[in-house]
């Protein structure tokens, strides 16, 4: 290194009033501008596509109104048909040639049952080959009669959230695709609070809001939005990233888990709970009998999934007849696991939410907290405009490469 070369830069750099810049922010500016250069398409995508999915259960509930509750009058003296005359009844008035999958049971019978057409591929490459089928059908469970079918396949906030996901590529290694931009995406979020970062109390109050009074140059505004913006958004974008990177890398999961287990590095194994009454025992009715104990132990639950057992394409086993019960109807964070003898109906373990772990409870809230759900609508809000802005950054962050480039190449007037 040229010490003379560098001494005289100082020099010159100190009789013109400014100050040499920070090796730090220095680096921490091209590490920025670079990783923005290279996935920032790819981070607005995932972004605006996350923003768009925020709204999708308030969205989809206000549009199906008028199916997800049945309106069978006098529901007071009647019962519900056995689950498996209901199934049979699915099948007849939809003749798919697939099995039904699972069924969402609400614990409010005012409320439509839910059965779900649910078969994979794993070894396609895309999105729309690797789901089959994925319909959802909402049935009166008093009369049988399927009051409306979706094709959720096609359906605009399933696309948008495999896009989200993937790319609309095979989950099992798309996920790589969007996660690895996202990991990138958490660099940048680190290295432009550090570039942000104010040096003195004057600089400060310049970069916690805009200060456009006297200021028409469309760059030092859209530099502002960029980073003023981008500051505030900075801490939610941080826990929207990391709860992303959740469903990519294994590692993230078990990170969240040791953290919150204090220590524990695997979560509890339930797999040797399993069927041991003979075949003989189970009928038609023993999954009603399942039904009837779950709904008078958790009558205060929002509903369950009941899975119907039946073979499908991607022959999914599962250690053992597990039924789960969601607490709250606009999250999933309060779950609770119930184990059944498939044969004869007995209850083989109860686990509620409350003897949970910590860990436990922070791997079952990361998707709520990803989408905002975990506190309803408050953080659902605040999620969609994390999400807005973070889709706004790689544009506005473009914009300043471009206009310090432009201005650069601008040639100098001849006097």
């Amino acid at each position: 290194m040229d010490t003379g070369n560098a001494s005289a830069s100082v020099s010159r750099a100190n009789r013109n009033g400014k100050k040499t810049p920070d090796f730090f922010k220095k680096w921490a500016s091209r590490l920025h501008l670079w990783l923005g250069m290279t996935v920032g398409i790819l981070v607005f995508i995932i972004s605006i596509t996350g923003c768009l999915y925020v709204f999708k259960d308030e969205i989809e509930n206000q549009l199906r109104k008028n199916v997800i509750f049945h309106h069978e009058p006098s529901i007071e003296t009647k019962a519900v048909l056995p689950l498996r005359t209901l199934e049979a009844k699915v099948r007849e008035q939809c003749r798919e040639p697939y099995n039904i999958h699972w069924v969402n049971v609400p614990i409010d019978k005012r409320r439509a049952y839910q059965f779900f057409y649910y078969e994979t591929n794993p070894r396609a490459w895309n999105y729309f080959g690797e789901y089959i089928i994925y319909k959802s059908v909402y049935v009166n469970p008093f009369t049988g009669k399927v009051l409306a079918v979706y094709d959720e396949k096609n359906g605009f906030f399933s696309i948008v959230k495999i896009i989200h996901w993937s790319f609309l590529l095979n989950s099992e290694w798309g996920k790589y695709v969007t996660g690895i931009p996202v990991l990138i995406f958490l660099i940048m979020i680190i290295t432009g609070i550090i570039l942000w970062w104010p040096k003195n109390k004057k600089a400060r109050k310049q970069r916690f809001w805009f200060q456009w009074k006297n200021v028409k140059a469309w760059r030092r505004k859209n530099y502002d939005l960029h980073s003023i913006l981008g500051f505030y958004a900075s801490f939610i974008a941080l826990i929207l990233a990391i709860t992303g990177l959740f469903y990519a890398f294994a590692f993230i999961q078990q990170a969240i888990y040791f953290s919150f287990s204090g220590g524990k590095t695997s979560l509890p194994d339930f797999s040797q709970i399993t069927t041991k009454a003979p075949d003989s025992l189970r009928n038609a009715h023993t999954i009603d009998k399942i039904c009837q104990q779950v709904e008078t132990l958790y009558p205060t639950a929002f509903s369950y999934s009941v899975d119907l057992g039946n073979e499908h394409l991607d022959s999914h086993e599962h250690p053992n007849f597990s039924i789960y019960v969601k607490q709250l109807g606009y999250s999933y964070h309060i779950m609770h696991q119930l184990i059944f003898d498939e044969n004869s109906g007995a209850l083989l373990k109860n686990y509620n939410y409350k003897e949970k772990n910590l860990g436990e409870k922070a791997i079952g809230a990361n998707y709520d907290v990803h989408v905002g759900a975990i506190l309803g609508l408050p953080t659902k809000i605040i999620a969609f405009i994390a999400s807005l802005i973070c889709a706004s950054l790689p544009v506005t962050g473009f914009l300043v490469w471009y206009g310090r480039r432009r201005k650069k190449k601008k040639p100098k007037r001849v006097v």
